[in-house]
This record gives C-alpha cells, structure tokens and sequence, in this order.
C-alpha cells in the first residue's frame, strides 16, 4: 500500500477537505462551549461585575452556531460550488453568519446599557429610570431587524444606496401622515429624559384628573384613579400640561385639617390640646425641624373661631388615612377637654311694622 498515493488523494479531494474543515470548526466550537462552562463562567463568578456572567450566557450558543456556519462557509469555498445553486447556498451561509454576528452585537449592547444603567445608580444614589432603559433596549432591537434586512440585502448583491435614499424619501412622507403619533412617542421619551414623573407617583393633572401613574409608554400614559378606572392620555398632551406631581421632590406632603370652636374658648387651650392629639398621629413625619406640627388661629368667623392644624405625614400614600385619622382624633380630644364646636347660625331680625 502506497500511503504517499494514498495521502495525495486526499489532499487533492477537495470534498474531503472541505469536511474535515467543518470537523475541526465543529469541534472547536463544541471545545469552546466545554471551555465557556468550564472555566470562563467560573472565572466570571469571582469578578466584581456580572456584565461577563450574563454576556457569555447569553452569547455561549450562538458563539458556537457562529464557528460551525463560518466552518460550512469555509468548507463550501474549498468545494467550490458552481452556478445558481452554489451562489444560493453561499448566501444563505453568509445570511446565517450576517444575523449571529449582529445578534452577539446587539446583546453586548443591551447588556453595556444595563450595566451603565446600575452603576449611574450607584454613583448618584438615584434611581435610574427602568423605561429610559426600556426605550433603549427597544430601539436596538429595531436597529437589530435593520442591520440584518440591511446585511442581508448586501450578502445577495442588493444595493442598499438607492434604497435608503427612497426611505429617506418615504420616511418625509410617514412622518407628516404620523405626525401625532410621533408627536406622542417624542413626548413620552422627553418626559422619561426629563424624569418628571415616573411609575407610582401620584399625580393631579389640567382637568383636576388625580391617580396614580401605572405605565409610561412611547405612546401613551396610564393613569389609574382612586376610583379603581384607567385613564389613557396621549403623551404628546400629557407633555404639554401643567401636572401637579404629589410624590417629588420627596415622598412626604403637608395635609391642613380647619376647624372651629366656639367664641369664648380659651385660644391657647385649643391649640395645646389639638397638638397634644396629633402628636399621637401614627403617620406623623418629625424627620425635620420644619415639620413640626402647628396650629393657628385663622379667623374670628360668622359662628366660630376659625383654626387650621398643619402637620406633615412620612408618605403621600396616606394621606386620606392620615386626615381620616387626625380629624377624628382633633374631634374626640375637643369632645374630651369640653370644648364646644358650634353649628353654624345665623340671626334673623323681624322688624313688626
């Protein structure tokens, strides 16, 4: 047996050749998975970030579909398809590698926001907005499904200049018929930029509208009542009205309670008493000096002697609790230390002609 004859025919069988490179691509690629497992998510664990714990989670598969099709790709150049058939079937190889390659782009991508977006919040100590990285991470899928259509038009000779010219064109005339709709979606990022209101804040809007902010969308936000109901508005409106935030600057709100006594009660005998009960107020917030509460005499009225009580509770959440709850109390401690709360009454004078 002449094995210098035999290893020629080898060489120059370019089938052969073309298989045995796919093998070795194939095992490299099952090799670097064993590896991805074995070492590269160990030594991933003892790092301080979790960017590389979740990027070769993420990218370990298609890593290796990478190399297998970058293998057949090889294979078939030394094969040497000819005709129709064999443009076909390298097109459609080199598509499969377009779409791997931008998908392991794009998941760095998303994975580097998100990463930013954690260590934005460390260093300020504020919270970073999840929809400001939810816009974010949407937009580069879009820009994923645009590479590859893009990618792929250029694998099969297709050229993409007079194309993005007339979706140039094409994109004048959708943003005139969209204009709303894209009036709406640039409201929405605006105020997820602007960070005026984000998801549980409790807001009171133009038309005395009061709920709390369930969802910002791109194109809308939900605002859900007190009255358990769901109001949609346009964020293209919801930009352009003056919106009484409830929940910033911080989470704490004054709430005034008015009362009236009788005339002829000792003024400073109902202010003591009053702030004798709500200090016994479970919602009370002391954090600050400035928080204290207070009572004043505001007015000498038609039947009573006018006084409001002011306090701060800890969170806006409370608040009708907080004045169910304070009133009461201001009433039983009046009740308890004999202090009359009057109806109001009025003189009538006939005169008897």
């Amino acid at each position: 047996m002449n094995f210098s004859v035999i290893w020629e025919n080898i060489i120059n069988n370019k089938y052969l050749i073309g298989l045995s490179i796919f093998v070795i691509f194939y095992v490299v690629a099952e090799l670097m998975k064993f590896i991805t497992e074995g070492v590269f998510i160990k030594f991933a664990k003892k790092t301080k970030t979790e960017l590389d714990d979740f990027f070769i989670k993420k990218t370990k598969r298609p890593f290796s579909f990478l190399l297998m099709f970058i293998g057949i790709r090889l294979a078939f150049v030394i094969i040497d398809l000819n005709g129709k058939v064999g443009d076909v079937v390298n097109n459609i190889i080199n598509s499969v590698i377009v779409i791997i390659a931008i998908y392991i782009g794009i998941t760095l991508l998303k994975l580097l926001i998100e990463f930013w977006g954690e260590n934005f919040a460390e260093r300020t100590k504020s919270e970073v907005d999840e929809h400001l990285i939810s816009v974010i991470k949407k937009s580069l899928t879009v820009v994923f499904f645009i590479a590859v259509f893009l990618g792929i038009l250029q694998v099969w000779g297709i050229e993409i200049g007079p194309l993005l010219a007339g979706l140039g064109i094409g994109g004048v005339a959708i943003a005139f018929a969209l204009q709303k709709t894209l009036g709406n979606v640039f409201g929405g990022i605006s105020m997820i930029f602007d960070r005026s209101i984000s998801v549980g804040d409790v807001v009171v809007l133009d038309n005395d509208l009061r709920g709390e902010i369930v969802d910002i969308g791109l194109r809308s936000t939900k605002v859900k009542t007190f009255d358990n109901e769901f109001i949609i508005v346009p964020n293209g409106k919801l930009s352009e009205m003056n919106i009484h935030n409830v929940a910033k600057p911080e989470p704490s709100v004054r709430i005034i309670i008015p009362f009236g006594v009788k005339y002829g009660s000792k003024v400073d005998k109902v202010k003591k008493t009053v702030l004798k009960a709500i200090d016994k107020l479970e919602y009370l917030d002391r954090s600050t000096k400035d928080k204290k509460p207070l009572v004043r005499f505001m007015e000498m009225g038609d039947s009573a002697l006018l006084f409001k009580a002011y306090f701060y509770i800890k969170s806006y959440k409370d608040r009708y609790e907080a004045i169910d709850q304070s009133t009461t109390m201001i009433y039983n401690a009046l009740n308890k230390a004999k202090i009359s709360i009057p109806f109001p009454q009025m003189d009538v004078h006939v005169k008897k002609r």
